[in-house]
């Protein structure tokens, strides 16, 4: 044998050696590609959670979207970011109002799965209450993570009442249960919903959707501000669900699941002979052309929806919270 041979079998020896000694040692390697494992630690998520509020209390004060750019992704990136830039156009110098944001009383949600992305739920108590008491409402954020060189980053946000965040199918380990995207033992699949609830809101149909101020309620404040006197306004909704947008819910106790979903939507203003549609600062700092008889604005939302478990033949999905922030205007 030439000595390129003997070299070559010597080497195949070693790392033969190599791979015996670190299974009989248990040190084997992970694939989290494959292996469903839990998506963070509790300290992981506590601590993307300080690292959260951190970022957004630094974007809120400066009125800056780059600072928290690495930690919002989806929705709530889109609302968030449309905001903040909003706000740094009408008024440089930061923003005069604000009261930093403070997060507590976390109580984490963290499913099982295999692959990327991961996510997980941190339901909180927040400074936010409109009354200024604290423990009316609770902020529901879900965390998203595209791998294990990315940062956690938020996806969706909910504001739900105190006693309105449900209880969550745990296993014997304390883990969550992450709802399939296309679950056939729900009574519709989380994938379905952006589409299903863009085409109700135009429709009224499909007529699964429960009753409520996000529902029935806000398709007949849109019939009453359709027709004003001396302007029309036309709404145009769109499903909102792929990359990033995609939704993501854990299974609740009952069966059913909390899913958080997005949309969106125009609104379409058309004035008169001799008015002219009213455009904030706020929409103005976003908006190309220049309004004279016609203000479109495009708006991105953020719902929870609580899913009933399949069989359910009424009130499928009730829409707990909806969020919304407009993202460009224009003007013709």
């Amino acid at each position: 044998m030439s000595g390129a041979g003997r070299a070559a079998r010597a080497l195949g020896a070693v790392a033969a050696a190599v791979v015996l000694a670190l299974t009989a040692s248990g040190c084997v390697t992970v694939h989290g590609e494959r292996e469903v494992l839990p998506a963070a630690t509790k300290a992981e998520a506590a601590q993307a959670l300080k690292d959260f509020a951190d970022a957004y209390n630094a974007a809120d004060r400066a009125y800056d979207p780059a600072l928290n750019a690495g930690r919002v992704t989806g929705v709530f990136a889109a609302i968030n970011q449309a905001g903040l830039k909003a706000g740094g156009t009408t008024t440089p110098a930061g923003n005069p109002r604000h009261r930093p944001l403070e997060l507590t009383d976390a109580r984490f949600a963290i499913p099982k799965k295999a692959g990327w992305p991961r996510f997980f739920v941190a339901d909180t108590d927040s400074n936010r209450d409109t009354d200024g008491a604290a423990g009316d409402s609770r902020w529901v954020l879900v965390f998203v993570r595209g791998g294990a060189d990315q940062l956690w980053e938020v996806a969706y946000l909910a504001i739900l009442d105190e006693n309105g965040v449900p209880e969550f199918r745990l296993d014997r380990d304390g883990f969550a249960e992450p709802a399939a995207s296309a679950a056939a033992d729900l009574a519709v699949a989380p994938a379905d919903l952006s589409k299903s609830y863009s085409d109700y809101l135009r429709s009224g149909r499909p007529e699964f959707f429960a009753a409520g101020p996000h529902t029935s309620a806000w398709r007949e404040e849109r019939a009453v501000s359709a027709r004003k006197p001396g302007m029309s306004t036309q709404y145009v909704d769109r499903p909102l669900d792929t990359g990033a947008f995609a939704p993501l819910g854990l299974v609740t106790e009952d069966g059913g699941a909390l899913v958080f979903f997005a949309s969106r939507f125009y609104d379409r203003q058309t004035a008169a002979a001799g008015y002219r549609p009213k455009v904030s600062p706020e929409v103005a700092a976003l908006m190309t052309g220049e309004v004279r008889s016609t203000l479109t604005r495009e708006w991105a939302c953020s719902q929870a929806a609580l899913v009933r478990p399949a069989g359910a033949d009424r009130d499928r999905v009730a829409v707990l919270s909806r969020l919304q922030g407009v993202t460009s205007a224009k003007g013709s």
